[in-house]
């Protein structure tokens, strides 16, 4: 048998392209009265899709920000909430340029998190600034080589042990029942 003969190349699913990218926003959120103070910032409800797009994956979602505020010269309280969406395109780093790119997995590594809510100067807005982080993999169809012995594989017998019965006749079969009746 000749020494070509002795590889194959074979298709298989793996990550062919890796991106991560943490970003900052600033958002400006108008609540129904004007503020005293900031009592409490929270972002909740965060929702995403990632799709590829040439050698980037843009990651289109939204989150939803909630304000308790206080306001009339902190006599009384509201909670405003506003939904924000955003657009992220992050850039991949290819370990298999000719990989057949079939499916986009994206993950938030930090959910969307308020870093700080302030009255803006004018007095009647609330800025909030906003932190994430997302890690994204391009998975497709590769093809890998791998080398083919001529001889077969070892013999299965290697794998093969003999239990000596005796070995189990001193175990005490409740031994983990006991702790658990105490």
């Amino acid at each position: 048998m000749s020494e070509d003969y002795n590889y194959r190349e074979i298709f298989a699913k793996a990550v062919c392209g890796k991106g991560r990218k943490f970003s900052q926003d600033t958002n400006t959120v108008t609540p129904t009265h004007r503020p005293s103070s900031i009592l409490g910032c929270w972002i909740i409800n965060n929702e995403f899709k990632a799709k590829k797009h040439h050698d980037c994956v843009i990651v289109e979602g939204s989150y939803d920000i909630n304000i308790w505020y206080s306001y009339s010269h902190n006599t009384k309280t509201e909670v405003v909430t506003e939904t924000e969406k955003y657009h992220e395109e992050i850039p991949l780093r290819y370990k298999d340029k000719d990989c057949v790119a079939d499916e986009v997995v994206a993950k938030a590594i930090q959910e969307p998190n308020c870093l700080e809510a302030t009255i803006a100067p004018n007095g009647n807005k609330i800025i909030v600034q906003v932190e994430r982080e997302f890690l994204v993999e391009v998975i497709g169809e590769t093809k890998i080589c791998v080398y083919v012995n001529p001889d077969g594989c070892e013999d299965d017998e290697d794998w093969d042990y003999d239990v000596d019965d005796e070995e189990f006749e001193d175990l005490d079969p409740n031994f983990l029942i006991g702790d658990l009746e105490e």
